[in-house]
Order: structure tokens, then C-alpha cells, then sequence
């Protein structure tokens, strides 16, 4: 009783907002963008699907419009653009690599013993045909990865004229929207904690490609010109290997980029690289993804300690500290994978990688319900999404719980697929995309 009971003070400390209304802050998108599914986390990159009616209930033989395999491995969210969809997947080949001519690399796990081909697929998002695909690159992959992850972890994203794909060491590209080579880059190989692999998305804003690229030394973060791909601005991070996709989001006519980290959470300018504001960071490994919830930015991270803050997008740096000091903080019961998600007013975020939900009033912190196990469902990696007032939730083990935005958990539906689920759901009008380990899902009435 007594840790509840700081966890619901600290949290009240943390989250407290005064404006009662959420709106949409973080991206300016005209009519056809909000109709689209087009980078990491949704068009406003918060999980928030602006249009649509999808299903709530679907299963093996129930709601699938269409089921297609993807070859090789991924667990990268798709996303839409009108009547594509867009996935990336690393494909094994028959080719063994020449360790002999390769950069030497000490590699902390075990590369893979055969070339593979980085690709990105175009598919028809109304009968599933493939439209086209791109090997971006064929090469032996340096070193291994976390066996829980893929070596196309990384979400592409679109303006609807490009297609950006981060492949992390192995090259970042444009493509146009027929799959033609564009341009690249070559970043360099990077050294990830304990070799577990890389997995940010690139996030595209006012033709600048953001590009994160904390490692265990020589941590930076790029913005690239998008129609070159040359670097606009750069700057070193004080940073271990972190895999969280930054926030670009616009207060008072300046576009704020926000990431999150271990050692400090940061603001920069988004046309200069200036901090705007830092303050301490969340927890080593920092992975959920920034949110906005009106004038304030929330983060969290919840691996080998637990926390979450929400900062005034208005504070600014002095001495190198945040001039607006963050109240108090939440230091359990934070995510350690999945994103947090806000609807209306009340935000939704899970314990650890586990089935456990937590919702809080987001303007004052005070818990709505806490510590709520989702039946069905076990282990969590995938990011919550949400149309009108209904979430979905999906499980490792392939199963998505659908719950009502409502003040306590209220089940909808409880849909299984036999297969293996880490990639987000995506929503666009009335289906739901879904990436297992094998298929790619278009669930539609």
C-alpha cells in the first residue's frame, strides 16, 4: 500500500497540465496526410489513427482481406501512402560472405554466416499484390543482434513524392514512390550495447530526415537535406545506445526536436541543432518514444530503473539545466519497450514488457486504474494504437486486445493470429495492418 501510494504522489508530481483539451500539436498535415499511415507511430507520430473505422473483432477466417508472407526477417511497422503499403525485411541468401575484405569489426554477437538483402516491398493495400521491390543493399551483416529483434527493425517513413529507409550501418536511402533509387548515405558502422542491433526510425519534417545514432562511443544525431540527402546540421551526443524515435513537434513557431536518452533528455532546434532545453535522462536503454499532450512533452523508459517526466515544451536551457525543473517523477511501473499512447485525457502505458496497464488522468496524474492485468495477452513489445475511443494492444505471442478509452478496463474483442507479433499496428480508414514474423496482415469487414 505504501509504494501505491507514492507512485500515485510522484505521479501527480510528474504529469500535472493545466489545459484541459488535447489537440493535434506535434505535425501540420493537410487533409490527405491525416488519411495515411505514413511514418512511425501514425501521422501525428503519437499512435493515434485521425480518421477511420476499423475492426474491432477479426481471427484466422474472420475480417482477413488479405494475407501475404514476407520473406527473410523484420519487425518494422508498415506504412500507407493512399493504395501502398511499405515494408522493409532483411533476406537471408545463399552467398557466404568474404570476412577476409570486410572493415574488421569487433563484434560483441555472433554475425550471421550469409549475405543478406536489405529490401524495402511495395504491396497493393487493396488485394496485397506486390506492386515492387528494391534490394537497397546486399552485405554481410557485421555483427549479430538481440535474438528478440531483426535487422529490419527500423520503419521507413514518406512525404507521398519519397520513400526514407534507415537501415542503420547498412545505409540510408530515398527512394521515389515507384522504388527508384534516389540517394545515399553511408553513416558508418555502429557499436550498439552488448551488440543487440539497431532499431530507431528515421523521422521526416519540413525536408529534413532526422537520423539518431547513439551507439556505446561517438554517439551523434543527423539531419540530412531529404532531397540529397547531405547533412543540414550534426552534433555529438552524450549518450549510450539508446533505440528511441525522437518527436518533432512545432511550439510558438519554433519546431522543437525531442529526444529521448539516459544521460539527458533533450530539445533541439530543428533548423540549427541548438539545444533548447535538457534535463536528466530516463533510464539506460531508452526506447518508448516521446509523446505530446498540449504544451508539454512526456517521456519515459523503464529498463533497469523505471521513470517518466513531462517537461513544458516552453522551458529553455540555463547553466545546462532545463530553467523549468520537472516537479517530481514516476519511478515504477514504466514501459520498457512500447510507447506510451494519450487519448483525449488520459494516458495508457504498460509495466515493463508485461500485460500490466497503467491509465492516469494526464492533466493531473491522479490514477484512473493501475497495475491491470490484460487478459489474453503475456508478453509486450508492440506500441498501442487508437481510433475514436477504442485501443488496441498487441502481444508478442499474436493476440490483440481491443479496450474502450473509458475509466476502467472495459474489453471490447480479443483477437488471436497463430503467429509471432512485435511490429505496431498500423490503421488507415477501415483496416488494420498487422506484421507478424512471417505475414503481413490486412484485417478489413
Amino acid at each position: 500500500m505504501k509504494l501505491l501510494y507514492l507512485f500515485r504522489v510522484s505521479v501527480c508530481m510528474v504529469l500535472t497540465i493545466v489545459i484541459t483539451q488535447q489537440a493535434v500539436f506535434s505535425q501540420e498535415f493537410d487533409d490527405q496526410k491525416f488519411n495515411n499511415w505514413h511514418q512511425w507511430r501514425g501521422p501525428n507520430a503519437d499512435g493515434l489513427a485521425l480518421s477511420g473505422n476499423p475492426p474491432i473483432s477479426w481471427g484466422q477466417d474472420e475480417n482477413i482481406k488479405w494475407k501475404i508472407p514476407i520473406p527473410g526477417e523484420g519487425s518494422s511497422t508498415p506504412i500507407v501512402w493512399e493504395d501502398q503499403v511499405f515494408i522493409l525485411a532483411a533476406i537471408p541468401t545463399n552467398q557466404k560472405p568474404d570476412r577476409a575484405v570486410q572493415q574488421h569489426v569487433e563484434a560483441k554477437t555472433k554475425p550471421p554466416e550469409v549475405v543478406m538483402d536489405f529490401a524495402v516491398f511495395s504491396f497493393d493495400r487493396n488485394t496485397g499484390k506486390q506492386n515492387w521491390k528494391k534490394i537497397l543493399v546486399s552485405t554481410a551483416p557485421f555483427e549479430g543482434r538481440h535474438p528478440s529483434t531483426t535487422y529490419a527493425a527500423s520503419s521507413p517513413t514518406t512525404d507521398g513524392q519519397h520513400i526514407y529507409v534507415l537501415f542503420g550501418s547498412y545505409g540510408v536511402f530515398c527512394l521515389d514512390m515507384g522504388g527508384n533509387l534516389i540517394w545515399e548515405r553511408d553513416l558508418g558502422n555502429m557499436r550498439t550495447r552488448r551488440g543487440w542491433g539497431e532499431a530507431v526510425s528515421p523521422v521526416l519534417y519540413d525536408k529534413k530526415l532526422v537520423v539518431m545514432w547513439d551507439q556505446e562511443e561517438d554517439s551523434q544525431i543527423f539531419v540530412l537535406d531529404a532531397d540529397n540527402g547531405n547533412t543540414i546540421w550534426s552534433k555529438d551526443r552524450d549518450e549510450p545506445t539508446t533505440w528511441a524515435t525522437p518527436l518533432v513537434t512545432r511550439h510558438k513557431n519554433r519546431l522543437q526536436l525531442i529526444t529521448n536518452g539516459t544521460e539527458a533528455i533533450r530539445s533541439y532546434d530543428l533548423a540549427t541543432g541548438e539545444i533548447i532545453w535538457q534535463t536528466t535522462g530516463t533510464t539506460l536503454n531508452a526506447i518508448p518514444c516521446p509523446v505530446r499532450y498540449v504544451d508539454n512533452v512526456i517521456l519515459m523508459a523503464g529498463y533497469r530503473g523505471n521513470r517518466a517526466v513531462s517537461i513544458p515544451l516552453a522551458s529553455a536551457t540555463k547553466n545546462g539545466k532545463a530553467s523549468l525543473d520537472v516537479a517530481g517523477d514516476v519511478r515504477q511501473h514504466t514501459p520498457y519497450v512500447p510507447s506510451p499512447l494519450v487519448l483525449g485525457n488520459r494516458i495508457y502505458f504498460t509495466k515493463s514488457l508485461v500485460a500490466i496497464l497503467n491509465c492516469l488522468d494526464v492533466r493531473t496524474g491522479k490514477p484512473i486504474f493501475e497495475l491491470t492485468r490484460m487478459p489474453g495477452l503475456n508478453r509486450m513489445y508492440a506500441s498501442p494504437v487508437a481510433v475514436k475511443d477504442r485501443i488496441y494492444f498487441t502481444s508478442r505471442e499474436g493476440t490483440t486486445l481491443v479496450i474502450k478509452d473509458s475509466d476502467e478496463l472495459e474489453i471490447l474483442a480479443t483477437n488471436r493470429l497463430d503467429e509471432e507479433i512485435d511490429a505496431s499496428p498500423a490503421i488507415v480508414g477501415n483496416q488494420i495492418f498487422l506484421r507478424s514474423k512471417k505475414h503481413l496482415y490486412c484485417i478489413e469487414e
